[in-house]
Parts: structure tokens; C-alpha cells; sequence
């Protein structure tokens, strides 16, 4: 898709490394309906790439739909999401809904028979996910989230299999910071309100337990401290932009982790996502999107542990595993992508961490909140 680099609603990475589709022709046939956020296209890109067929797509937005097809010329257009959920050859359906209701969304779809893939944050409250906790297990359905920060960025990739080598040793700490543009003109309006984004924490922060998640090993964890505020932005309300958590999960390991919609016009790129994991025998650091002054190319890897220093540029040279994993699961029914319990903990985190954020903020009624600016002059 034709979008800048400093467009992070449409982004959607690609990798020059050749990895060999995982099934054959017509042997996935996927769907995709909702096209609220373009990080729908990243993830058609990566099913097709690893062998997916893409048969159809809904929208109740013509110019979405236009737009999408495009993208994937080879996409029919279905005249309704029944049509989809009625074709029995569709055993995976992707989608990209306003985060409210990618929740009632997957439902729908798990009761039609069928797999779910849904972008991140996949729900916005703890009563979406305790429905869709009780969907997957009487209708042996999956509900997959697109954390795209960790699937589809290749230096987190490399970062997981050097952790799975013990290139560090044990993990110790993990801090992430996953700063975005707001671009605010060309958001639609949910983006800016609560109920239906979620909060900025559940939103983009998302990424950042799961990864959390991954990366140390935890199977649960604790929320320490979370906090949001609207430091900059007070003519939209109930924007938050700028959030963080700190968690001590269960393997020991404790991470922290800030999100924000400040990322200054003069970056190459919508965001300077960065992750430092520290281990008992070294560390890691993840320059994602780019390396400020230096190679704006993104997906780099520095290691530091009892053998040296090294830098490893990894941009096309690891690919998207994650992709063709979730193929073979929902052909095979196993959990070699994601377990289905590991992507609805990281939700949980996130919508508790979000959910102590707003206590916090209501307990402080008297914590002045004018702009930042105005409280340092």
C-alpha cells in the first residue's frame, strides 16, 4: 500500500526474506470484513505471503472496500457479512473493526464455525473477554490478535530466538517504549472517544505486555503502577497521550513500559519503538522503525553479553513466522503461533492496567491538568 512512513495507521511491513508458502493453493481460504484500521492490510499481507487465500471482503464503507481491492485485486466483494460467515470453504476470518467492537465481532464469527484474527487491542472491556473466553472453548474456535509490534517487526523476531539461545541468559527486566504520531486531522472520529478506542493503554499499550509476555517468559502478571494523561491535546477530551505501566510478572521478571501520541514531525518514520531487555548474562536492544541520525531502514539489533558487542541488521533476513504458524494451526488445530490463553492474558493485562489508570486519574480530582506547557512557564 502506498502510504508514508510516517503513516502508522496504514503500516504494513514487508520483508525480502523468501519464506516457501505453508499449505497449497485454495487449502486457506480466508475472509476479511471490518476495514476501520489499516493495519488490516499488514496482516492480509502476511497470511498471503505465507499461503493464505484471500476468497472475500465486507465493509459497509464502499470506499474502504475500493480502496482494499486495490491493494488485493484478487479479493471478491461479498454483499454482506452473513455471506461470508455462510461460506463453508472460510476457515479464517481477519479483521480490523473499531476496537469496540472487534469483540461482538469475533463472537459473531466464532459461533458461524470459524477462526478469528483481529487486530489489536482485541476488546475493550473485561465482559468482551470473558464472552469470548466461553466462545472459544464451546465452539473450539481461535481468537487471534495481530500484536504487530512483536509479529511483524523482524529485530523482534531475532531478539526472541537470541532470548530462546540464552544469548542473555535468564531475563531479568524488559522496557519498552512505543511512541506513535497523532496525525490527528486524518483520524476518524472513534479514535477519539473512550468507550470505543479503549484507552490508550488497552490500545498501543497492548503490544507492549504482550511482548512483555514473550520475551520473559511470564504466563501472568501483576500491574504495579499504570497511569494516563492528556498532557498536550485538551480540544479532544478523551484522548489519552501519554501512558504507562509497570508489571512484575510471574517468571520474576519486571518490565515497564510507556506509550504516547507525541513523536515529533522531524522523525523519518511514525515512531521510534524501542525495547531494552536486560538478562542475568547481557542485555538486547531493539531499534525497530529506525535508528535516529543514522540508518532510518529500522530492525536493528544490539547485543551485548560476556563474548562482545555486536550489531545485527536484520531487515530481510528473518521474515514473519508468526504467519505461516497460524495457518498450520487453524488447518492443524494446534498452538505453534500464539496459545490462545498467552493472547487473551495479554489483553487482560492491558485492560486492567487501563482500568487502575482511570481509578488513579479520578482519585486525583484536584491534580491539575492543564497542559504540560502552561504548569512548566
Amino acid at each position: 500500500m502506498s502510504h508514508s512512513l510516517k503513516d502508522g495507521m496504514f503500516y504494513a511491513p514487508t520483508s525480502e526474506y523468501q519464506s516457501q508458502p505453508v499449505c497449497a493453493h485454495d487449502q486457506c481460504q480466508i475472509a476479511v470484513a471490518a476495514l476501520d484500521h489499516g493495519h488490516i492490510y499488514g496482516m492480509c499481507e502476511g497470511l498471503i505471503q505465507a499461503g493464505a487465500t484471500l476468497k472475500w471482503v465486507y465493509d459497509p464503507d464502499p470506499l474502504k472496500v475500493q480502496q482494499f481491492c486495490k491493494q488485493f485485486p484478487q479479493v471478491s466483494v461479498a454483499p454482506t457479512l452473513e455471506h461470508i460467515l455462510q461460506d463453508e470453504k472460510i476457515l479464517l476470518v481477519a479483521a480490523a473493526a473499531i476496537p469496540a467492537d472487534r469483540g461482538p465481532l469475533g463472537i459473531q464469527v466464532m459461533q458461524a464455525g470459524k477462526d478469528y484474527f483481529t487486530d489489536k487491542a482485541p476488546f475493550t472491556t473485561l465482559e468482551q473477554l470473558t464472552q469470548a473466553k466461553v466462545e472459544t472453548v464451546r465452539s473450539g474456535r481461535k481468537y487471534m490478535v495481530y500484536y504487530s509490534e512483536r509479529l511483524h517487526v523482524e529485530s523482534a523476531v531475532y531478539a526472541e530466538q537470541l532470548i530462546q539461545q540464552g544469548a542473555i541468559g535468564q531475563i531479568v527486566q524488559v522496557m519498552g517504549t512505543g511512541p506513535h504520531r497523532l496525525q490527528a486531522t486524518k483520524r476518524p472520529d472513534w479514535f477519539f472517544e473512550r468507550e470505543r478506542y479503549g484507552g490508550i493503554l488497552c490500545d498501543i499499550g497492548s503490544h507492549q505486555i504482550e511482548q512483555f509476555l514473550t520475551f520473559t517468559g511470564s504466563t501472568d502478571a501483576t500491574i504495579q503502577h499504570s497511569r494516563v494523561a492528556n498532557f498536550h491535546h485538551q480540544q479532544y477530551p478523551e484522548l489519552e497521550d501519554f501512558g504507562e505501566i509497570s508489571l512484575l510478572g510471574n517468571s520474576g521478571a519486571s518490565g515497564y513500559m510507556r506509550v504516547d501520541w507525541f513523536t515529533p514531525e522531524g522523525l523519518s518514520t511514525w515512531g521510534d519503538g524501542r525495547t531494552t531487555i536486560l538478562g542475568t548474562d547481557g542485555y538486547i536492544e531493539l531499534r525497530k522503525y529506525v535508528d535516529i541520525a543514522r540508518d532510518n531502514a529500522g530492525d536493528h539489533v544490539y547485543l551485548v553479553n560476556h563474548e562482545g558487542e555486536y550489531h545485527f541488521e536484520v531487515k530481510g533476513k528473518v521474515g514473519f513466522p508468526f504467519f505461516g504458524q497460524l495457518i498450520v494451526d487453524v488447518l492443524e488445530r494446534t498452538e505453534h503461533a500464539m496459545t490462545q490463553e498467552h493472547a487473551f492474558k495479554a489483553a487482560e493485562l492491558c485492560l486492567l492496567a487501563q482500568q487502575q489508570a482511570w481509578k488513579r486519574t479520578n482519585a486525583l480530582q484536584g491534580f491539575n491538568t492543564a497542559p504540560l506547557a502552561n504548569r512548566l512557564s
